[in-house]
């Protein structure tokens, strides 16, 4: 990596529990590009005074994480169609003071659930309700999906979510079951108090055809990998990670790599996972 410069540019992220998968994607295509860049990622103690911080030091761009996905919207000053339309924010982009909402998130789940070919009349159970479940319920509305249920122990959140939409609340998975189960909570998150925990019972997950885990961190959550192991088509929070990653780097630069780069920079981002 490049030697730290007093003409860097700082890119950073914000999150409870920082992980190395941005640090790594993006420096990897920093030192790749030959950019006189560098990413950090912070676990912030206070949230206002960290966007200020973003503001008043001139950081180019900033990733925002669980649980900072809502609570930053009232410290920006604009909201790109992106992250209005469902009121979350993933990405800031700093421009001479000027601090722009963007919700990446969003694009890289319309994409993955695209590339997975799965049909839109399949039924979907969608377990939480905070700003990452938000972008989700979206990306799955925006496909032609119909038949989604909510799973949020917070009920006003989750009949929010869910009427937002036209869909489905209930407050536990219970007896549950849909063609597709999707993990928008931190169960299963490394670090977590239930980092070793399912996010769906086993019964669940065997009547599932689709296993979807939006934890990145580990790459293999216990969701994913009893999905895996049931034999289920599975998308993990890894490739989600690594879509809204590149779309916030080309926020952040200007700059699209090429699809060897990205392919590059993924493995380098599993590998100190």
């Amino acid at each position: 990596m490049t030697m730290l410069n007093k003409d860097m540019t700082l890119c950073i992220s914000l999150s409870a529990r920082p992980s190395n998968n941005g640090t790594r994607f993006h420096n990897h295509l920093y030192e790749a590009l030959g950019l006189n860049w560098i990413y950090k990622a912070f676990a912030p103690t206070d949230l206002a005074q960290a966007i200020a911080g973003v503001r008043g030091l001139a950081i180019r761009g900033c990733a925002i994480s669980m649980p900072y996905k809502e609570d930053v919207i009232a410290l920006v000053d604009r909201m790109d169609p992106s992250a209005r339309a469902i009121e979350s924010v993933n990405t800031i982009v700093n421009d001479d003071g000027v601090l722009t909402a963007y919700n990446t998130d969003y694009t890289a789940i319309a994409q993955l659930l695209a590339g997975a070919g799965i049909d839109p009349a399949a039924s979907v159970l969608l377990r939480g309700s905070g700003g990452m479940a938000k972008a989700t319920v979206a990306a799955f509305r925006d496909a032609g999906f119909t038949d989604v249920t909510i799973v949020a122990r917070n009920e006003t959140a989750g009949r929010a979510l869910a009427e937002l939409y036209g869909f489905a609340w209930r407050p536990e998975v219970g007896d549950a079951t849909a063609n597709v189960i999707v993990n928008v909570t931190p169960i299963g998150m490394a670090g977590g108090t239930e980092a070793d925990a399912l996010a769906f019972p086993p019964p669940t997950i065997d009547a599932a055809t689709v296993v979807f885990d939006v934890v990145a961190l580990p790459a293999e959550t216990p969701l994913i990998a009893a999905g895996r192991a049931a034999g289920k088509t599975v998308i993990s929070g890894a490739e989600v990670a690594t879509r809204q990653a590149l779309e916030q780097f080309v926020l952040y630069t200007g700059i699209r790599p090429s699809a060897e780069q990205v392919r590059a920079a993924e493995e380098y981002m599993r590998a100190g996972a």
